[in-house]
């Protein structure tokens, strides 16, 4: 052994060996702590968004482009709409871990599963409002008064697409006509999708549309600019927000649309429910908070109907709010997320409780190791008296000659010169030899 490390003050092998218990415990302890917290969140979660083209599936691709930064792959999963999301968010056999929920749509999934059962639903807070959309042809509204749409009671014997099946709009739709007294049998409905319904109504094969969508969406625009196509105006929407509390009435400003070709051509009242983002219980904590805070990059700013800093808020739920999203919600991201990357500010956020505790335990155990490593260390000398006792009390029985005893010490002294202890513990090893230069003193005389 090199001279330097036999003059160290401490000797770092006894020092692990002592050690060696208390560690192993710790980590045993930090294990089992991490398999019951789980704290790093999986690195695949499934989106249920909507149909191609459509609003839902605009802001999907975002929310992907955004986890993405984390490690996170987000499965973007196309659905019919609404419905079809929430029925996949209940439903324990589909793969399926948040979606986009319209307003109202949990009253349709009531009445088909009075019972409640499945997957209990949290929400992750309204990112924005969706709009009562209702396109229709001038033709069909030139025999009505003013050649324009006025009243949703003037729809009766229209051909009118009112939403796939799967989609809120459809529901949606139902409570707005019931609420003006116009039954459906009064209407030629047709329930296609978005796209298809579009191309008919464009191709003279329907006279109306309604659908509820961000205005982000394409084909909102895209109808909004087309001729021949006009947009039912909400000048009930007060009234039609005191009736059903999921819709608020909203305004589509002037020329927001185009402003060097004045679309619209003046405000228009419309009324819109709030869509918002919905997890299953059990989705872990990390990805609620990476999504909320997704959602304020997405969905904080100004947009054709929202101020900026609307959305997202925790108003309009109708499911129960996540923990982690009202936590954001109080007091914004994590304080260790600002300063840390986010895997390491995580794990420390979700096992500091755990630290705290497993520390309270282990700081009186680590007691046991300073004199572990002490007994370690002496025990190297001290085993080494027991020979040098041996011989002094053959030399005081008288059996054994002098210098066949003198032989042994010499050996146990040479043995003695080798030892190598720290320092701090040179003192015991000069007294086991001071001993031994005490007996040979002996056998001498």
């Amino acid at each position: 052994m090199p001279r330097i490390l036999r003059n160290t003050l401490i000797s770092v092998r006894d020092l692990l060996v002592a050690a060696a218990p208390f560690a192993l415990l710790v980590l045993v302890l930090l294990a089992g702590a991490y398999y019951l917290l789980q704290p790093t969140p999986p690195r695949r979660v499934v989106l249920a968004t909507g149909p191609e083209q459509s609003a839902y599936a605009e802001f999907g691709k975002r929310y992907a482009a955004e986890l993405r930064r984390y490690g996170i792959v987000v499965v973007l999963r196309p659905t019919r709409g609404s419905l079809d999301n929430l029925h996949a968010l209940r439903d324990p056999k589909q793969d399926v871990d948040l979606g986009f929920v319209q307003g109202g749509s949990s009253d349709a999934v009531r009445a088909v599963d009075e019972d409640q059962s499945g997957v209990p639903l949290v929400s992750l807070g309204s990112l924005f409002f969706e709009p009562v959309w209702l396109f229709y042809r001038e033709e069909a509204a030139r025999g009505l008064p003013q050649a324009t749409l006025t009243q949703l009671a003037q729809l009766q014997g229209w051909r009118v697409n009112l939403g796939a099946r799967g989609s809120g709009t459809p529901g949606l739709m139902r409570k707005l006509l019931a609420a003006n007294g116009i039954e459906r049998d009064s209407l030629k409905s047709a329930g296609l999708d978005l796209t298809p319904a579009v191309v008919a109504l464009l191709g003279g094969e329907l006279d109306a549309l309604a659908f509820a969508s961000a205005p982000e969406s394409p084909m909102v625009q895209m109808l909004l600019q087309t001729p021949g196509v006009k947009l039912f105006e909400f000048p009930q929407a007060e009234a039609y927000a005191r009736r059903f509390p999921f819709l608020s009435p909203v305004v589509l400003p002037r020329g927001v649309a185009d402003l060097a070709l004045d679309v619209p051509a003046h405000d228009v009242p419309l009324i819109a429910p709030t869509t918002s983002l919905v997890a299953r219980e059990d989705t872990h904590p990390a990805l609620v908070q990476l999504f909320v805070q997704a959602a304020s990059r997405i969905h904080g700013g100004a947009g054709w109907i929202a101020r900026a800093g609307r959305f997202p808020t925790p108003e309009h739920s109708e499911f129960p709010l996540a923990r982690e999203a009202e936590r954001y919600y109080r007091n914004g991201p994590p304080l260790l997320q600002r300063y840390l990357p986010f895997w390491l500010a995580n794990l420390i956020d979700r096992m500091w409780v755990v630290l705290i505790t497993i520390i309270a335990v282990v700081i009186p155990l680590s007691r046991v190791v300073p004199p572990l490593y002490e007994f370690r260390v002496r025990r190297r000398i001290f085993r080494w008296y027991r020979q040098l006792r041996d011989i002094e009390e053959r030399l005081a029985g008288g059996a054994v000659p002098a210098a066949g005893l003198l032989g042994e010490l010499d050996k146990l002294d040479a043995r003695a010169a080798r030892i190598a202890v720290p320092l701090s513990y040179t003192d015991e090893l000069y007294n086991l030899r001071s001993h031994i230069a005490l007996v040979r003193g002996r056998l001498r005389q």
